[in-house]
């Protein structure tokens, strides 16, 4: 049968499979030498069940990385195609033997070849699935996931129980950034209404000024001209008397009505200008947090697709941190290797205190004299450590950067600013960062 790629336009060949039939999933038992070697070979894409395909392509390569694969697979409209339908036509693609398959399967273990190294040493499912737990404690899904799907002694019970795993955390991902979004909607919402709402009554007290002057001027030139006439005489001198008492009684009474109405209308919208102001300052610090998000982001995404990205020309280059000595302070205790693998692949050499849990206090004003450079995570450090931080820095005269957060991301989104300061004073390497 043919299938017909959504928005590319194109007709690919029958389904069929090339190479040999994929190997027997084994329940997680210890195999026999013979067994093993029947099974030595890690499995190809296309011997997965295309139940797993979906969750492949979508979680182990990035959008603008099939792009780039389908272009090299010359199938054409790739390149004007939606995020969704490459998704599609990769998921399609990954069922079949042919070129394009083999182009993805090549990109994944290319991608994630660190992972398929550890996961190599596995000897059943019980070491595969120790190894994908401290690959989630990492925050290293993409590549253990796809080295742990093609591996030879994966069983089916445990691919599945995986597959569930990543699932469930897609949903989780997804939640939390929609909640956000909806957030900052309902922000800016209430804040467009709140603006409406002040200029509204803006006008209203306008035209009501504007109306009590008016009427006050009329009564004024009216009370002038009774006044200015010429004197009457007996019954119309008492008539006179009579209604310009009554006049003046009703300008006061309406001129204290009109004080008393602007008095509130005064009170309101200066209320009104304190809610406003307290929601633009809202509106700004969101904005500021996602714009952070969003570098830390395009940060992330250049760090994952380094390995795949062509050279970059010698002036766009930045320069590595060899030389320098980096304090990290607080933060996650898993998280602390992965932090200090990544500084001395840049060349940095990394310290930590974990703000005085475990580690004396009396050893941070020693460990900040010997750092160059001093990070702290404020969602994770003590507010007595940043004291004494920012303190002993002023003192030595030390650069201190506060991270918004403690994770991965943020961390190397600093040694990668880091490196493009030092960059632009004259240095020569590349920063080289990976997650």
């Amino acid at each position: 049968m043919t299938a017909k790629l959504p928005g590319l336009h194109t007709q690919l060949p029958p389904l069929t499979r090339v190479g040999p039939a994929p190997p027997p999933m084994l329940l997680g038992r210890q195999m026999p030498k013979t067994a093993a070697a029947a099974v030595a070979k890690r499995r190809c894409m296309w011997e997965l069940s295309s139940n797993f395909h979906c969750s492949i392509v979508g979680t182990c390569l990035t959008t603008a990385e099939l792009r780039e694969i389908l272009s090299r697979a010359q199938l054409p409209g790739c390149h004007k195609a939606s995020d969704h339908e490459l998704h599609s036509t990769a998921v399609l693609l990954a069922g079949r033997g042919d070129r394009a398959a083999k182009l993805l399967h090549k990109a994944l273990d290319r991608r994630h070849r660190c992972a398929i190294g550890q996961f190599s040493k596995a000897r059943n499912a019980e070491d595969l699935y120790e190894l994908w737990t401290r690959a989630i404690d990492r925050a290293d899904i993409p590549g253990a996931y796809w080295a742990l799907l093609t591996h030879p002694l994966a069983s089916e019970d445990l691919a599945r129980k995986v597959f569930g795993e990543v699932h469930m955390l897609s949903h989780l991902v997804g939640a939390a950034n929609r909640a956000d979004i909806r957030r900052l909607r309902e922000l800016e919402t209430e804040n467009s209404a709140l603006r409406d709402k002040v200029a509204r009554q803006q006008r209203q007290l306008r035209d009501a000024v504007v109306s009590r002057d008016a009427t006050i001027a009329k009564l004024t030139e009216a009370l002038g001209k009774t006044i200015s006439s010429p004197s009457p005489t007996g019954a119309a001198k008492a008539v006179d008397g009579e209604t310009a008492a009554q006049l003046v009684s009703d300008l006061r009474r309406r001129l204290t009505s009109e004080v008393a109405a602007r008095a509130r209308l005064a009170k309101r919208l200066e209320r009104l200008a304190v809610e406003l102001g307290f929601e633009r300052k809202q509106g700004s610090v969101l904005l500021r947090r996602n714009a952070k998000l969003q570098d830390e982001l395009a940060g992330a995404e250049r760090s994952l697709r380094q390995p795949f990205a062509a050279p970059q020309p010698a002036t766009d280059q930045s320069a590595d941190l060899a030389g320098l000595t980096l304090l990290y302070i607080g933060g996650r205790a898993h998280n602390i290797p992965q932090l200090r693998m990544l500084t001395e692949e840049c060349g940095a050499s990394f310290l930590h205190h974990d703000g005085g849990i475990d580690d004396r206090g009396g050893l941070l004003a020693a460990q900040v004299a010997r750092a160059d450079r001093i990070y702290f995570p404020v969602d994770c450090v003590s507010h007595n450590a940043v004291v004494v931080v920012k303190r002993l820095a002023r003192q030595l005269g030390k650069r201190y950067l506060p991270l918004r957060s403690a994770g991965l991301t943020s961390f190397v989104l600093a040694l990668r600013r880091e490196g493009e300061a030092l960059g632009m004073r004259g240095g020569s390497k590349t920063l080289s960062t990976r997650m």
